[in-house]
């Protein structure tokens, strides 16, 4: 005997495989519309190469050594503002702070420079007093601080014959008084390791190229000068002796050849920054390597990194569309391999490519603007 349907039981069985289909859709919708959350959500916290020209940055070594302003405007096109070193060295400091002083008061909010002083009259009577009052001058003209060049430990010897070091108690006067106003203090003090190489060992072709054409700086062909050692120390005991002093060590502190180096040195003297001027292709040396190791280092001491180019212009800088593209070029080229993972060419390097380090977005913040916006504010004395 066939028993007819029982609709009662059929139904409900009906509806239970349709409310576990519904249950199924939903379930596959949320999981989709999360993992599209997260691929957002990692985009959005890394900058790619559309964002270059949108963010705002500093460079605060950029040597500025012309009354040209077209330059100035076209690092502004890009969203740069420029600070730019003087330095005792081939042009006169006097002329170098006429052109910056000048540029300084008529773009207040794009430019910015970093005063020095002579060191010329060093050991003499007045050289405190007229070294002071130079500073009082640039601080009065807007310098954001105050730079010292490797000529101190490198040239300078004193009236025995020995070299100067940047430690040395004729500068006490001058160091208190920067400390006391906080006023900053960015420091080239000596060279990169490279420099006490032969060219053979040397690691990055900018190094082997700026010693081919400077060899009174090649150390290792002048063995008879403070060591690279010699030289660190010497900074060393600088922030030692002033320890209330702000001191940006310019080209990462000539430690640029390993980030644990200079790791340990940010963990010593808490005063410590550092640039990156010409010194990018150090980490980009040592990253194709340990990429890990050199990106955990910029993450974790993003707070005293710095950026800089260590590029120049000056009243030969007459082919303005190509010194422009030569700007953007290595502007460009240093931001891609900071910010982003796109794969960056190396010349004349032992790896010839290598990964961008896609630093956080907060991270990129940093290191190209925020570390140094306070530089542009008048500092009163």
């Amino acid at each position: 005997m066939i028993k007819p349907k029982n609709l009662f039981y059929d139904i409900p069985k009906g509806w239970m495989f349709l409310s576990l289909l519904i249950c199924l859709i939903f379930i596959t919708i949320y999981i989709y519309k999360g993992s599209n959350s997260n691929m957002s959500s990692s985009k959005e916290q890394y900058y790619n190469v559309s964002d270059f020209e949108k963010i705002p940055k500093i460079d605060v070594h950029f040597h500025y050594n012309t009354s040209d302003i077209r330059f100035l405007k076209f690092a502004d096109s890009l969203n740069f503002r420029l600070i730019s070193p003087n330095v005792d060295t081939e042009m006169s400091i006097d002329r170098q702070f006429e052109i910056t002083g000048k540029i300084k008061q008529d773009y207040p909010d794009k430019f910015a420079f970093w005063g020095t002083f002579s060191v010329d009259s060093f050991e003499t009577a007045h050289f405190c007093k007229e070294t002071l009052s130079f500073i009082r001058k640039s601080m009065e003209a807007g310098a954001s601080g105050i730079k010292i060049w490797k000529n101190i430990g490198m040239t300078l010897r004193d009236k025995t014959g020995k070299f100067v070091m940047a430690d040395h108690a004729g500068f006490d006067t001058i160091f208190n008084y920067l400390a006391t106003n906080r006023i900053p203090l960015i420091a080239h003090l000596g060279e990169p390791k490279n420099c006490w190489l032969p060219f053979e060992q040397m690691t990055t072709p900018n190094d082997k190229r700026y010693y081919l054409n400077h060899s009174q700086y090649h150390m290792f062909l002048h063995p008879e000068y403070p060591s690279y050692e010699d030289q660190i120390g010497a900074r060393n005991r600088l922030m030692q002796k002033h320890p209330d002093l702000e001191f940006i060590g310019a080209h990462l502190a000539s430690e640029e050849w390993s980030v644990d180096a200079l790791s340990e040195s940010f963990d010593k003297y808490p005063q410590l920054k550092a640039d990156l001027a010409a010194r990018i292709s150090h980490l980009q040396y040592q990253s194709a390597v340990d990429r890990e190791r050199v990106r955990t280092f910029l993450i974790h001491y993003q707070d005293r990194i710095i950026y800089g180019s260590d590029m120049s212009v000056n009243d030969m800088s007459i082919d303005y569309t190509k010194v422009g593209e030569g700007m953007r070029r290595t502007w460009l080229n240093q931001w891609l391999y900071l910010a982003t993972d796109s794969t960056v060419v190396m010349k004349d390097m032992p790896a010839s490519k290598v990964k961008g380090l896609q630093l956080p977005k907060e991270v990129i913040d940093k290191i190209f603007c925020k570390n140094a916006e306070r530089y542009f504010s008048k500092r009163a004395l």
